[in-house]
């Protein structure tokens, strides 16, 4: 403000004197008038650092920030992203500790070895697929999510909602996963020790796809870490609260699954862009329009 009062009356007075009554400096005030003087030199990329933050629904941090600058034809670093991020008042979604949440499998119904052993990485050559549940709160009462991830592409083939949590829960999100991706022959299908994963007829429908079923050890959420790991970012980015009905819940799901998690999140474990990963799998198949029609 000093400055700018400077700048308004020097027509009038001597600089100086303007300065010495204002107890600024004169090297300041003339600091000041060339940065006014000169353009912001990041004015388009703050522009595009708040595009791709918004697009993001708010919660992109700087690595995923620094990633969609670079896909916009940005060559920006850490640093950079990092001081307009604190300019621009712009803070990714933090997620929180991980809790391990195991699963009640006091049955006595037959349980697969843990034939998938932590192989994560996406360029696992054997195609695998993960699938666990989750509830959602809403003020109308619980919602349970069942979901199937794809290890290779890391993104949900299938899911389903219900107000139970009855076997055609998982079997849904199975039959709307297999929708999707028909053509995948000698998949593992790894989850938890969960009775609806474990009974007869989720085991037989498993078979009939050329499926081998895998499952975590007794106890040991970390076997199936990549579920609950899409879990966490669900409920940071998405579910962070109260549904105020269960409608809304599933409007909101399908709208978070679709329109933002498949379609156009960055993903740290992809070593290529989403968006490219996508178009490789098209190249197999037009297997998303069928995804999104079995998932509604």
């Amino acid at each position: 403000m000093r400055y700018a009062f400077v700048a308004t009356e020097r027509a009038h007075y001597p600089v100086r004197v303007l300065c010495r009554v204002m107890s600024v400096s004169v090297s300041g005030f003339y600091d000041y008038t060339h940065r006014q003087a000169s353009p912001d030199p990041d004015a388009q990329l703050r522009i595009e650092l708040r595009n791709a933050y918004v697009a993001s629904r708010n919660t992109y941090g700087r690595p995923r920030l620094v990633a969609a600058l670079r896909q916009r034809s940005h060559p920006v670093g850490h640093k950079r992203v990092s001081r307009l991020m604190r300019e621009e008042g712009i803070q990714g979604k933090t997620k929180g500790g991980f809790k391990p949440c195991t699963t009640d499998s006091l049955h006595w119904l037959p349980v697969a070895d843990n034939v998938l052993a932590r192989q994560f990485p996406v360029h696992n050559p054997r195609p695998a697929w993960v699938s666990d549940i989750i509830y959602l709160p809403t003020k109308e009462g619980w919602l349970y999510l069942a979901v199937v991830l794809s290890v290779q592409t890391r993104q949900v083939l299938g899911y389903s909602l219900s107000d139970r949590m009855p076997d055609d829960l998982v079997m849904n999100a199975f039959l709307n996963a297999w929708s999707a991706c028909p053509d995948v022959s000698g998949a593992l299908f790894h989850s938890d020790q969960g009775r609806q994963y474990a009974s007869s007829k989720f085991r037989l429908a498993l078979a009939k796809k050329d499926f081998t079923q895998s499952m975590s050890r007794k106890g040991n959420c970390w076997d199936n870490a990549m579920a609950e790991s899409f879990f966490a970012t669900l409920k940071r980015e998405e579910a962070c609260g109260v549904y105020p009905s269960k409608k809304q819940a599933q409007r909101s799901i399908a709208s978070y699954v679709h329109g933002f998690y498949n379609s156009s999140r960055l993903h740290s474990a992809l070593g290529i862009p989403f968006s490219e990963r996508i178009c490789q799998e098209l190249e197999k198949g037009d297997w998303i329009a069928s995804f999104l029609a079995s998932a509604t």
